[in-house]
């Protein structure tokens, strides 16, 4: 049996295993069928923990529900972060992914006591590196559907478009979502983040996530909600971003690099039989 923590940030939930003692064979498909809400322990996405290197704590492994690799993931960087600072003692912890090397520092003033601030790394604004099909201005892209145009674009260690809206609760974000995701302008698909704009310092937001579909709360699309919205000159380069699991506080510095702010959570613990999943 091996043990596993349900961690969430905002609703935005996890399974964690911690390889970074003893190997696990965890294939994608594995992955997927833990990941499933009815015949595994089900999440948004499955991470699995590695030795961290050369100046890195740990290295976080991020699967969506359908086995792909995500490249980032801002609520699970805050969870791991606060797990091996539970070990370590430390208020700051590099968490290394296979979109780069995230630092996050625990703050006070949280739920519980405490924040924990992800330094996101600098948002990418190149249409090849969020990556489009074809190159354009990723500020406006040529995409709609019912209810939804002119979406701007830009990476955040995975592909994101942002589409402004006048109202968020009008739309059928599970309708329109799956298409959006995969299309073609996407080579690797994308997350889809729906934004309304209350105040030039607060934004709304839902996403459906490239692999995953809705979810409660998304790190990496409020970072894209933000930056998207400040490009457009909606808001400041500062905002709360409320999503449907809660608020994440959000700043795009002048150096380029996205911060975002808020809480972690551990639901509960347990053991699995991998055996007991496909391979």
């Amino acid at each position: 049996m091996v043990p596993f923590r349900k961690m969430h940030g905002l609703g935005n939930d996890f399974v964690v295993l911690d390889a970074r003692r003893t190997d696990l064979p965890i294939s994608p498909a594995r992955a997927a069928s833990i990941a499933d809400r009815r015949f595994g322990v089900g999440c948004d996405q499955f991470i699995l923990l590695e030795p961290g290197t050369d100046g890195a704590d740990v290295f976080m492994r991020i699967r969506n529900p359908d086995g792909s690799e995500a490249g980032a993931c801002g609520n699970a960087t805050r969870c791991i972060a606060s797990l091996v600072a539970e070990e370590t003692g430390a208020g700051r912890v590099v968490v290394r992914t296979i979109a780069g090397d995230l630092p996050v520092e625990r703050l006070p003033g949280g739920p519980k006591g405490e924040l924990w601030r992800a330094d996101m790394g600098p948002a990418r604004l190149g249409w090849q590196d969020v990556p489009l099909a074809r190159a354009m201005d990723t500020l406006h892209l040529p995409l709609a559907a019912p209810g939804v145009a002119d979406p701007a674009a830009c990476s955040m260690g995975n592909p994101h478009a942002t589409f402004f809206v006048p109202d968020l609760a009008a739309l059928d974000l599970g309708a329109i979502g799956p298409a959006l995701e995969h299309d073609a302008l996407f080579p690797q698909r994308a997350n889809i983040g729906f934004v309304q704009v209350l105040a030039p310092d607060h934004l709304r937001l839902a996403v459906w996530e490239r692999g995953a579909g809705l979810t409660l709360a998304c790190g990496s699309g409020a970072c894209a909600a933000l930056v998207n919205a400040a490009r457009r000159g909606l808001t400041g380069r500062r905002a709360t971003v409320t999503l449907p699991g809660g608020d994440l506080v959000i700043e795009w510095r002048g150096d380029g690099h996205v911060l975002m702010t808020g809480p972690v959570a551990t639901a509960f613990t347990g053991s699995l039989d991998l055996q007991a999943y496909p391979s």
